[in-house]
């Protein structure tokens, strides 16, 4: 018996969109689209759920109302990419503009347990392709801040943050977009 490689399917925004419209995935589903293919995203434990809350406040308070905060919603990349970031810091928009998606995010967050080889490899790559110049995640495996900048094209075509730098608790960090607000790094850990 002979066995056919694995066909896949790449899917546009625009087709993706489409099909939550009309109903074909449940509201809640654990999907994002991630390069043209349908992603399930990662379970979300109460302590993870707890801590992208209380980055949510912090970050909200260091950027100040000109920026919105969301939380796990959807942003728009590039024509094949719709990824849901635990946290993105965006400028607050005219309500003229409310009926499209975010895409140029002043700061995208992961808090990353399960998720952290994923956070490091795919979506580093994708935010970084896409020009997001501020991408964190918060490691609580090592709790410790990742502080990822300056995307790059590399070798073979891939894209990758050429800064990439890990703060301990003691440390303070300063978002791109609001440079004067100084974070300690404790503070966005448990």
């Amino acid at each position: 018996m002979r066995i056919l490689p694995l066909q896949t399917r790449r899917f546009t925004r625009a087709e993706y969109d489409r099909l939550i419209a009309e109903g074909f995935f449940d509201e809640d589903e654990p999907i994002e689209l991630l390069d043209g293919l349908l992603a399930v995203k990662e379970p979300q434990g109460s302590a993870h759920v707890r801590m992208v809350s209380h980055i949510r406040g912090v970050l909200q308070r260091a950027f100040g109302e000109r920026y919105d905060v969301l939380v796990q919603s959807p942003i728009a990349l590039d024509d094949t990419s719709e990824p849901e970031p635990d946290l993105t810091v965006v400028r607050e928009r005219p309500k003229e503009h409310l009926q499209s998606l975010p895409s140029a995010p002043a700061l995208v967050v992961e808090v990353a347990d399960s998720s952290l080889r994923k956070d490091r490899d795919e979506k580093s790559s994708l935010y970084a392709r896409n020009g997001v110049a501020d991408y964190w995640i918060v490691n609580l495996v090592d709790r410790v801040l990742e502080v990822r900048r300056d995307p790059a094209r590399v070798s073979g075509g891939r894209w990758k943050y050429r800064s990439v730098r890990v703060l301990k608790p003691g440390a303070v960090v300063r978002p791109l977009a609001a440079p004067r607000a100084r974070l300690r790094v404790a503070h966005l850990l448990p």
